[in-house]
């Protein structure tokens, strides 16, 4: 059953109504017809199982017949920091950390991240769109945030927000991510933060000013990993030891 992410205030009631680029893959990509079964979410996390009432050009209206009791978020929030990289490295990153259950992803400005024009923080729209795709694809109840780049200095006042900071790095041995879990407090845990560094990692200056906010500094393992990889690397770790990711016991 295909999925579709609707503003609240196209539903009302039992009808709602599909607008904009959805409408073109719905009736001409997936070739639905009336009659089919959908999913709806609200862009909020309320979803209903709908039938396809009429389709135009211009809109798609469907009856909602269910609302459903579900929940694909994980019990924890996961905020990825992501050192700016290079080319369409963040339309990846973006993408896979949206199916393994991101909260939000901010990209963030570092020594060695360059920036030649402001044309990066005209890409957020593709972002975020990219982030919506992936959420229809791996069934999310909720949208990530895909945030403007911001300035290392911003990012050091918005970890004071976090329940546990984690950032991997290249030059740090011994102390992973299986040991950390077993000195934490896991009930005590809500949100949590990953913080990347860019191509060519971070400045030893730069670790020490997250060590001293509060950060954790970790290895991945003896393999070096690319920036775009080591995002959805820890994230899928942090999954499942303290999220849903394995499922339940």
């Amino acid at each position: 059953m295909h999925k579709f992410f609707v503003p609240k205030e196209n539903i009302n009631l039992d009808t709602c109504f599909i607008e904009g680029d959805d409408v073109k893959h719905i009736y001409k990509v997936l070739r639905l017809a009336e009659g089919d079964k959908v999913s709806i979410n609200n862009c909020e996390g309320k979803e209903y199982i709908g039938l396809l009432k009429e389709i135009n050009k211009k809109q798609v209206i469907v009856d909602l017949i269910e609302e459903c009791e579900l929940n694909n978020e994980s019990p924890i929030k996961v905020h990825l920091f992501q050192g700016l990289p290079k080319s369409t490295k963040m339309d990846l990153i973006a993408q896979k950390n949206t199916e393994l259950g991101v909260s939000s992803i901010t990209p963030i400005i570092t020594e060695r991240v360059v920036v030649k024009n402001d044309s990066e923080f005209k890409k957020v729209d593709r972002w975020n769109r990219i982030a919506l795709e992936a959420c229809k694809q791996s069934k999310r109840s909720l949208i990530p945030t895909i945030n403007e780049p911001i300035l290392f200095e911003e990012l050091l006042n918005r970890l004071n927000y976090m329940d546990l900071i984690v950032v991997p790095y290249e030059n740090e041995e011994g102390f992973g991510i299986k040991k950390l879990i077993g000195n934490v407090e896991k009930s005590s845990i809500e949100n949590v933060a990953i913080v990347i560094g860019p191509e060519g990692g971070f400045e030893e200056s730069e670790i020490e000013l997250l060590r001293s906010s509060g950060a954790h500094i970790v290895t991945l393992g003896p393999r070096i990993l690319r920036t775009e990889t080591a995002g959805f690397t820890a994230l899928s770790l942090l999954m499942y030891e303290l999220g849903d990711l394995g499922g339940v016991l």
